[in-house]
């Protein structure tokens, strides 16, 4: 009589599966349009994605722009994305979990882990339905695309659509100006071959420090919870030297000393990335986007309008400290350029010894100094 000698399955800290078809059930439907009307807008969101290349290429001068073949650009619906997600958040936390099954086999065995990963896949599906109506575009470096090594680019297109309709701006345009902001992504990336590698590394060693905690993480995720209701998390006098203080958020409190330094490198990258594509996307004038103006003051204005659910939402989950990357990123990009010149901004992508501290993304000069740039005038 033979024996089954597979090893059992180990249990999942996170089902998911779960996380995939709950995001699926509870992702809101998009805007209502006839086939007819999809196809024409997800064939002019291709070809003005295309487009939008050449400007990047232009606005940043990395030559990387002109060969963005091992990538590839995905026109997607809300589900979609929320499935791409997951498939890239498992694609991160698989290692690191890997790592735990083998180093901290005891956490694996709790009685309560089969629940507690179905509980965990069902939260991460909810937070993806959340956000599978409010992002425009993503460049996901971390899962291959089909046409080798390079990620994916998605443009969530019921989402860009509901935006130019609520903002009532022109299509095409705002199609573009979004278009210039996620190519720009893709670009960086290809210019820097390096960083999608140094990025998993990164997270990698942050989501192992937080599983090898899993025993207390609930408690301290309480914690925070209360913290943010409390207001303590956004406390006077607790940035860094050299770093304005900040709303602390779920994950600061949740980070050990190590996970801090992880988290503050993470940040700091986040932020050039999102500042650069932000500088490259109003680097266009009226002769590329006739309506920018329009555009860039209506969507800025947008964001006043959100009610108290939503910005609670958003706090918990990061969502504003995103948006200070925007703002923190495009004012260190804009001083380096300003005092360098773009060739001299671009020395960022050659290694990972030139990407900026998260001090350094708050003094610039700090930065240009290190590099050992020169400064025109």
């Amino acid at each position: 009589m033979s024996r089954n000698t597979s090893a059992a399955p180990r249990p999942q800290l996170v089902n998911w599966d779960i996380a995939a078809s709950t995001a699926a059930s509870l992702t809101p439907a998009g805007p209502t349009m006839k086939p007819a009307e999809i196809a024409r807008a997800v064939q002019n969101m291709r070809e003005l994605a295309d487009a939008s290349v050449g400007h990047v290429h232009a606005i940043s001068r990395l030559d990387a722009a002109r060969d963005l073949r091992d990538s590839e650009l995905l026109i997607v619906d809300r589900a979609s994305w929320s499935k791409a997600n997951a498939q890239s958040f498992r694609t991160l936390m698989e290692p690191a979990l890997d790592q735990l099954a083998a180093t901290r086999p005891d956490i694996l065995k709790s009685a309560t882990l089969a629940l507690g990963g179905t509980l965990t896949g069902a939260q991460l599906g909810a937070i993806l339905a959340f956000l599978s109506s409010k992002v425009l575009g993503q460049y996901d470096p971390f899962v291959a695309s089909r046409n080798g090594a390079g990620g994916r680019l998605m443009l969530v297109a019921p989402n860009i659509i509901s935006v130019e309709r609520e903002l009532n701006v022109d299509p095409s345009d705002f199609r573009l100006w979004v278009c210039l902001h996620e190519q720009t992504h893709r670009v960086q990336f290809a210019a820097a071959p390096w960083l999608k590698d140094h990025m998993t590394a990164h997270i990698g060693q942050l989501t192992t420090g937080l599983m090898g905690k899993a025993d207390s993480l609930s408690e301290r995720l309480g914690a925070a919870v209360k913290s943010i209701g409390s207001g303590r998390s956004r406390g006077k006098g607790e940035g860094r030297a050299g770093v304005p203080p900040q709303e602390a958020g779920v994950l600061s409190i949740l980070q050990d000393p190590e996970d801090k330094a992880l988290l503050s490198h993470l940040t700091a990258v986040m932020s050039l990335l999102e500042g650069h594509a932000n500088v490259v996307m109003d680097g266009v004038d009226g002769s590329i986007v006739p309506s920018v103006k329009t555009i860039r003051r209506r969507f800025n204005a947008r964001g006043k309008s959100r009610g108290p659910l939503e910005k609670v939402i958003r706090q918990l989950m990061g969502l504003d400290a995103k948006m200070r990357q925007y703002s923190d990123g495009s004012k260190f990009v804009r001083r380096v350029v300003g005092q360098t010149g773009m060739d001299g901004f671009n020395a960022v992508w050659e290694s990972a010894e030139h990407l900026p501290t998260e001090r350094e993304i708050h003094a610039p000069d700090e930065w240009i100094d290190r590099m050992s740039l020169r400064r025109h005038g």
